[in-house]
């Protein structure tokens, strides 16, 4: 299997199967993930360091080979007509690459698609403030931020300008002028693409990922500013969320920057993907929402004290991830078994399932995520 054209046949296999990734690398047969499941497709002979080769050599640009070539790590957006979108991600292993391609579906799909908490279309028509999407890799957050940004593409008229890395879904202006910047293609940095962006005139700024005190602060300032700003961050919930933040900044700053995020944040929103009984995925999310108990926290240097305030404040829209995860197994969505392994406190997500069902209100948990690529 040397030429593209049997490649393209093992894209096409992974589409048709619903599978959000596929991966490649010697000396193993296509692997590809099927509801979260890792499943090799045995009847394909194992690639070959030269298949290998090959297949990146087809798919990447002269510029690509050569930023491949220097820093051994590639992210970019590779696109099949007729058939899905990819983000690839390449990095060697053993002295060979490795590639693992990930489906963007060619539509953005909406809020109430993928079952997201309805506080979601509320967040993303605030007018300013710092709204966080978390969650370890491939727990959807590129999804969420897309659905929410359709929301408001479809339902008001702003400026808005994402920074990405690769560029996955596609947006096409509908209510919104949206410019979408490529990091590789588009710009060199999150930090300066994130300044210049500043000077764009935008109304909302997305940022693929906060990775370091500049574009923290950036963005941070961004929001003070009267912009709202969307970010990820690869934390599992509310207060890490917080504390990572902070804790980047210099210890003769962080009492300046508590005080500054507790004005600015409006929201947290941590996710996980879940397997449903009987096929597909589901996502959990913990909602923080900034009140002014959540603001006294931040500003107090209190952040164990937020998750308890999550569970009380269920009527304001808030709750933890374990409540979300007990809701979905009493639904009969995940089993126990999934839910536990996603939560941080067994102890706590069983005391949550012995509670009797007639006393424990239900949140507004999701339906079964459409299979597609998280």
């Amino acid at each position: 299997m040397s030429k593209l054209n049997g490649f393209g046949e093992i894209l096409e296999l992974a589409v048709s199967k619903g599978a959000t990734d596929l991966h490649v690398k010697v000396p193993s047969p296509p692997v590809l993930r099927i509801d979260s499941a890792l499943v090799a497709q045995e009847e394909w002979p194992p690639f070959t360091a030269d298949d290998i080769e090959g297949i990146f050599e087809e798919i990447t640009t002269q510029e690509q080979r050569e930023a491949f070539s220097r820093e051994h790590e590639l992210d970019f957006a590779y696109s099949v007509s007729g058939l899905a979108r990819f983000r690839v991600n390449v990095l060697r292993q053993r002295g060979t690459m490795s590639l693992a391609f990930r489906r963007v579906p060619s539509s953005v799909p909406s809020v109430d698609e993928l079952g997201l908490p309805q506080v979601c279309k509320t967040l993303i028509l605030k007018p300013r403030g710092l709204v966080l999407v978390t969650g370890p890799s491939g727990s959807g957050k590129s999804t969420t931020l897309a659905a929410m940004i359709d929301h408001l593409n479809e339902n008001a008229t702003r400026s808005v300008i994402t920074i990405e890395d690769p560029i996955e879904y596609l947006f096409h202006d509908k209510k919104c002028l949206i410019r979408q910047r490529d990091m590789g293609d588009d710009t060199k940095s999150f930090s300066a693409a994130l300044i210049h962006a500043l000077r764009h005139d935008p109304d909302v700024i997305v940022i693929g990922e906060m990775r370091d005190l500049e574009t923290i602060s950036t963005a941070i300032t961004a929001a003070e500013t009267g912009h709202l700003v969307l970010a990820t961050l690869h934390t599992l919930d509310a207060a890490q969320s917080i504390d990572r933040i902070i804790d980047v900044f210099p210890p003769v700053q962080q009492r300046q920057m508590r005080l500054q995020l507790s004005q600015v944040i409006e929201a947290v929103l941590s996710q996980t993907l879940l397997p449903c009984i009987g096929g597909g995925r589901v996502a959990a999310f913990e909602v923080l929402l900034a009140n002014s108990v959540i603001r006294r926290l931040i500003r107090e240097e209190k952040i164990h004290e937020i998750g308890p305030s999550l569970e009380m404040g269920k009527l304001e829209g808030m709750h933890t991830l374990d409540q979300a995860l007990a809701e979905l197994v009493k639904s009969g969505i995940v089993s126990k078994e999934e839910a536990m392994m996603k939560t941080s406190s067994q102890v706590k997500l069983a005391k949550l399932l012995q509670a009797d069902r007639d006393t424990f209100t239900p949140l507004a948990v999701a339906e079964p995520a459409l299979n597609v690529a998280q």
